[in-house]
């Protein structure tokens, strides 16, 4: 059966390599690029296994100080001659309204990984068929950000050398951010290009304007990543640039997401069939308009069933034709 042998002119029989292999190779791959229900064990499994690996990562990443000052100070140069250095007015002002710089330091270190956390759960409950699409995105987003904290070190606006920034977590002795205070050793301070707060925010904002019907449920997802920019600025741990770094991350992840799934995650059937062993056959295998359309169970000729609700009986059929008594039978001779 894996081979097709071929007889020559010359008596010779040839082996003649079986499609059979490719075949199978481009079914498993099919399968692996279409979009299915995803399983709820492997979702907590893999998010929290990519979020380890992300930290340990990110972690030991050499902290190059000297460099990442380096860095920090032609960053500066930039946005000057750019125009946008207005980084330290706005640390300055924002940090003399204690209650206003308070509660940014406390956005800045919990709502970073609750609603990108909240967002994915979302997807799994309300929109499975464009959920590992998504997810793709948000994961390649990430570990393109790994690239940028290797080869290009970055101090925050808060450590520069005569910067002037203020560290707003030491001063208002607040819990804000994993590099200030006793936290600092548990996270590589020189990691702020690109800015994943900026990447990951955006990420769920915009699969929030896409995919939610409220109106004024889209319009937070466009205010989420416009106001989380502000509170990094804010705090001094980003320059406006490293915002710009986590777009661009997040471009690379829609484009990985697009070539892998034929699509945008956005496009995709909101529903997916869900997943069968092999020979079994899937009540569920079309999906329309977002909606999943079961199946007609087949009988043993490959025909719907008769029984099945919905379908309609073949109409009965007579092997022989019915002979009318009141037409005579017609002759061929001539009477």
């Amino acid at each position: 059966m894996g081979e097709t042998t071929v007889t020559t002119l010359e008596g010779r029989e040839e082996a003649v390599p079986s499609p059979v292999a490719d075949a199978a190779g481009q079914s498993f791959l099919r399968r692996l690029r279409t979009p299915r229900r995803p399983r709820l064990w492997f979702e907590i499994l893999l998010i929290a296994v990519s979020y380890l690996t992300y930290s340990r990562i990110r972690n030991a990443v050499p902290e190059q100080r000297s460099e990442a000052l380096r860095n920090a100070d032609w960053i500066w140069r930039v946005e000057n001659d750019l125009g946008i250095a207005v980084e330290q007015s706005v640390n300055h002002a924002v940090n003399s309204v204690t209650w206003l710089i308070v509660g940014m330091n406390y956005y800045y270190a919990t709502l970073h990984f609750v609603v990108t956390l909240g967002v994915l759960v979302w997807l799994y409950r309300s929109h499975p068929g464009r959920y590992a699409a998504t997810r793709l995105v948000l994961f390649a987003t990430t570990a393109v950000a790994l690239v940028g904290y290797y080869f290009f070190p970055l101090a925050p606006p808060r450590l520069m050398n005569g910067g002037h920034f203020v560290d707003t977590v030491m001063v208002h002795q607040t819990w804000g951010s994993m590099a200030s205070g006793d936290l600092k050793h548990m996270s590589n301070q020189y990691a702020a290009m690109p800015s994943m707060h900026i990447g990951w925010s955006l990420w769920c904002g915009l699969t929030i304007f896409a995919l939610a019907k409220l109106p004024w449920v889209r319009v937070l997802g466009l205010l989420y990543p416009a106001v989380t920019l502000m509170v990094i600025v804010s705090t001094a741990n980003h320059f406006w640039l490293d915002a710009v770094g986590g777009m661009l991350c997040l471009t690379f992840g829609f484009l990985i997401s697009r070539l892998w799934y034929g699509a945008f995650p956005y496009a995709l059937p909101r529903l997916a069939p869900p997943r069968r062993r092999e020979g079994q056959s899937s009540g569920c295998d079309t999906v329309v308009a977002g909606r999943a359309v079961p199946r007609a169970p087949l009988g043993r000729q490959g025909a719907p069933f008769s029984g099945a609700r919905g379908t309609a009986r073949p109409a009965p059929t007579d092997r022989h034709p019915k002979t009318h008594p009141s037409k005579p039978p017609r002759s061929d001779h001539a009477p």
